[in-house]
């Protein structure tokens, strides 16, 4: 190819994504002069700070899984209806009793994820920038568990992997009336669930900007929200807002829920990357990974979900439940990438749909409400009364 020829390539391809971005203005009046640009997420995964052998994170070294748990219970394998159904019960109907095993929480004062109550705690992290009061205890529950941690974790990579691959995932997010892409004051961000196939390269790896999405306002209709924010040095900050969105990892459709969710990205006119952080609800995100993720995926990074269960509880630092005071959501961050993307005006909802919007509720567990004394009493046998040859050896 010659030099002139790439060239003329090159300005046609920039000329095409500012192009695009001209036409995905809402339809809904925008000020003149005002920039409107949508994007799609491509790429999504929990923010875990890691450091290359683990021990600055993990000094007493990484949780065991479901089958280390079901050896040290039950060394003669007992039978499917008394141990191995058991132990799925257990998992989908976990509770808060001491089950005897330890569990590993990631250590250290250094965590992704940003300052979600304004303060600066004993318990908050400090950024790898140098950012203080940073909220994110989910990072101490995950930041021990393999699965989580990159790049080989099973669950870390097939979340990430299955966000282009299914479309369900298809979440846009579109931020209209601002001045540019690097100084606006006031901007309008309105998050869809979109219905079209990512557009990848030649190589099928690496999505493309320019491709179009139809909104979702049919089933997608409960991920539609409507946040305010502002872009400063080309980052886009959001006020918190509570935000269901769709996560399906080997197309098996399930949500999350985070509450007082705030984005702050890195926008450029053909990708936005950063974080999406704020207060996951935990029955929702409990749900998520044991309708993911089956037991036997589960073991591919030693996750065992009783014991995670009872960590993502004791570790909640949010929204207290007004009945039993325990909170019910834990501090969190994702790491996300968005691609730009051209929306289609015919699929639009109309404004009256937009203000009649119906967010979706959090999940309230199995069964609900469910309290601390109930989780508790539910428990047979305790960790205390199991008979001597079934007594877990622990994380050593």
């Amino acid at each position: 190819m010659s030099a002139r020829r790439a060239v003329t390539m090159a300005v046609a391809g920039t000329m095409a994504i500012l192009a695009a971005i001209a036409s995905a203005a809402p339809a809904g009046p925008v000020p003149a002069g005002k920039l409107s640009i949508a994007y799609v997420l491509t790429n999504l995964s929990w923010a875990n700070y890691q450091t290359a052998d683990g021990k600055a994170e993990c000094p007493q070294g990484f949780n065991e899984g479901n089958r280390e748990q079901f050896k040290a219970l039950h060394p003669n394998g007992g039978t499917l209806r008394t141990t191995q159904l058991q132990y799925e019960i257990d998992s989908w109907y976990p509770t808060l009793a001491d089950d005897g095993f330890a569990f590993h929480e990631a250590q250290g004062t250094t965590a992704l994820g940003l300052n979600l109550d304004g303060k600066v705690g004993p318990h908050d992290f400090t950024s790898p920038e140098g950012e203080p009061g940073v909220d994110n205890q989910l990072y101490r529950a995950l930041g021990c568990i393999k699965n989580y941690r990159a790049p080989d974790g099973a669950i870390r990579f097939f979340d990430d992997e299955m966000i282009g691959r299914d479309d369900y995932n298809r979440l846009l997010f579109e931020v209209t009336g601002a001045d540019s892409l690097t100084e606006s004051p006031q901007v309008l961000v309105t998050v869809y669930r979109g219905l079209d196939p990512l557009l990848y390269d030649a190589t099928g790896k690496k999505v493309v900007p320019g491709g179009s999405e139809r909104i979702d306002t049919r089933w997608g209709a409960r991920y539609i929200r409507t946040l305010h924010g502002s872009i400063h040095d080309g980052v886009l900050v959001t006020e918190p807002v509570d935000l269901a969105y769709p996560w399906a990892p080997f197309y098996l459709p399930t949500d999350e829920f985070m509450r007082a969710a705030r984005l702050r990205l890195k926008l450029t006119p053909t990708t936005a990357e950063g974080l999406i952080a704020g207060y996951s609800d935990v029955e929702t995100w409990y749900q998520q990974m044991m309708r993911s993720w089956s037991t036997h995926h589960q073991n591919y990074g030693q996750t065992a979900a009783p014991s995670l269960y009872r960590a993502l509880r004791r570790l909640a630092d949010g929204y207290p439940d007004p009945a039993t005071g325990s909170n019910t959501a834990i501090s969190s961050a994702l790491q996300a990438q968005f691609t730009q993307v051209v929306i289609v005006p015919d699929s639009r909802p109309d404004p009256a749909a937009l203000a009649a919007q119906r967010p979706m509720a959090p999940y309230r567990g199995p069964p609900y409400p469910r309290t601390p004394s109930i989780e508790k009493a539910a428990a047979e046998p305790s960790a205390s009364s199991r008979p001597a040859g079934n007594q877990p050896a622990g994380n050593q």
